[in-house]
């Protein structure tokens, strides 16, 4: 079995692959003091609770913006499953060809989306990733990845609100029922939602705009923990796909088992 593991700024998302089959998935809290053997504990109960043990896993790989995070991740591998770890960085095969000014510059979560997008739906594509930051990344007919833009995560942008003002509270994200909030609750929600839900739209319809005639066939396809709070109320995404990370690290480790 695999294991993938997608080290964000706010979640680490977790996936037990059986070939192409996802047994089991979960999304925890991303906690940068958290030593190698915390996170061997962690996943056996997460194992255990699911029929499963580190005996059955004999790969792992692992995405991550986190640096302090990819390094006790490692020594859990090592340690724990007596297994190398693959870490997706400069070097390894991803099939992705990385058209920017400074490839280096790319997060390797933003690969691994377009690896899995040309896979799984082709191209031309969108991308977005609602994490921390929300990105639109941009993916060629051949699979090229060829740019984006990073915005304020949803949440970033509502917790802004309740930090640095004196008077406003923490929301829950939900959209209210009218952009015309009668309360300082329904106000802030429809503010930092419909806000953000105005935001998506402007950009995939300038993105689409900016990359000429590709941009009327592409595709826009959303992932991250945040992204059925917003697909619920545009149309302007195709397809919403919870698993596309954890999908395309499966496929960067069979590119790269060899």
């Amino acid at each position: 079995m695999l294991l993938a593991i997608d080290v964000g700024n706010t979640n680490t998302v977790i996936g037990l692959y059986e070939g192409e089959t996802l047994l089991a998935a979960w999304r925890l809290e991303t906690d940068s003091n958290r030593m190698s053997d915390e996170w061997g504990a962690l996943l056996i109960t997460l194992l255990g609770h699911r029929g499963h043990s580190l005996d059955e896993i004999d790969a792992a790989i692992c995405s991550s913006v986190v640096p302090p995070l990819t390094t006790a991740i490692r020594e859990m591998v090592e340690d724990y499953l007596h297994i190398p770890l693959l870490l997706v960085e400069p070097g390894i095969k991803t099939g992705v060809k990385v058209a920017v000014d400074n490839p280096r510059e790319v997060g390797a979560d933003r690969i691994v989306n377009t690896l899995a997008v040309h896979m799984r739906y082709g191209g031309p594509a969108i991308v977005i990733d609602f994490g921390t930051a929300t990105t639109f990344d941009v993916i060629s007919p051949e699979g090229d990845y060829l740019g984006g833009a990073i915005a304020p995560g949803l949440r970033i942008s509502s917790d802004a609100l309740f930090r640095l003002t004196a008077q406003l509270r923490r929301i829950e994200l939900v959209a209210p029922r009218t952009s015309i909030g009668k309360n300082t609750n329904n106000a802030m929600q429809s503010g930092v939602v419909w806000g953000y839900v105005g935001l998506v739209e402007g950009l995939v319809k300038r993105i689409k705009a900016d990359m000429g005639e590709m941009g009327s066939n592409a595709k826009v396809i959303a992932t991250g923990g945040l992204a059925k709070v917003i697909a619920a109320h545009t149309d302007c995404m195709d397809i919403v796909d919870p698993n596309l990370t954890l999908d395309g690290l499966r496929m960067i480790y069979e590119l790269n088992r060899g």
